[in-house]
């Protein structure tokens, strides 16, 4: 795949972004690399990109007010996916949805910076779904045979964040992959292939650990996956090269067709592009 070959509304589809002037919330476990909305805007013009979700930085907590500035700019190019408290009012939901937030983000990896748990998962998957909205869900893959009973019965769209996120990379034959892949089999379920750096053993530049999975979950379900970016890459000293996190795709998905589906078709099921 080169940059030139990109199809026509390629969407990454998780972006954080950090602008200095916001102040970070109390519950900040890090401090924020510098991710700027024109920095970004940079990335996405040098890889080709016309589309991004932006996804609200743990480090702001529940003031989702520097991702909203960056939706307002981008217009109907992109969409957001907030940090909600549950006892959010619905008018506060309806505004969210005006200004392009198309789902709710549950980090639930201990000390992650997280801010919502699962206690409150289902009653706010019962709100949003009437919006179309997302469940974005953080959880470390291991958990999944656990938690497989409750994102089955969740009525809103559901979306998983960065292959899985095992943090102990497992086989693809492996009990937690295979709950994954039947997570995937329910309409409405997708999977972010992204930030395979978080997670991997092996390392650069293929990530031998974490790509057999993405593989296996193009093989499964092509329909149900999504690529990302995970840009500016939060903890990750030195960032990985933005271009060699596109061109993985090519190895994921050595089909165009495929690759078009992940990188335009699905995001604009999923988030409402």
């Amino acid at each position: 795949m080169t940059l030139n070959s990109l199809p026509r509304g390629a969407c990454d589809c998780h972006v954080h972004v950090y602008e200095e002037r916001f102040q970070l919330a109390a519950s900040a476990t890090f401090t924020p690399p510098k991710g700027a909305l024109s920095d970004y805007q940079e990335v996405q013009a040098q890889l080709g990109l016309e589309r991004v979700v932006l996804v609200q930085a743990t480090a702001y907590g529940f003031d989702n007010g520097c991702m909203l500035e960056a939706l307002g700019k981008l217009a109907d190019s992109a969409r957001g996916v907030a940090i909600v408290s549950p006892d959010a009012s619905d008018a506060q939901l309806e505004l969210l949805h005006a200004s392009g937030v198309r789902g709710v983000r549950y980090m639930t990896i201990p000390n992650s910076g997280g801010l919502v748990s699962w206690d409150s998962i289902a009653a706010m998957s019962d709100r949003i779904a009437p919006l179309g909205w997302v469940i974005n869900l953080q959880l470390d893959g291991r958990d999944l045979p656990q938690r497989l009973e409750i994102i089955d019965h969740l009525p809103s769209n559901v979306v998983i964040d960065h292959n899985g996120k095992f943090l102990e990379p497992v086989a693809p034959d492996d009990p937690a992959f295979l709950a994954l892949l039947r997570v995937l089999e329910r309409e409405g379920r997708w999977i972010k292939l992204s930030a395979p750096y978080e997670t991997s053993k092996l390392g650069p530049p293929v990530y031998d650990d974490v790509s057999a999975l993405s593989r296996a979950l193009v093989r499964a379900h092509p329909d149900r996956c999504l690529w990302a970016s995970n840009w500016p890459h939060p903890n990750r000293l030195p960032p990985p090269s933005n271009l060699a996190l596109l061109e993985l795709l090519s190895d994921w998905a050595p089909e165009a067709a495929i690759r078009k589906a992940i990188l335009v078709d699905n995001p604009a099921q999923a988030f409402g592009f």
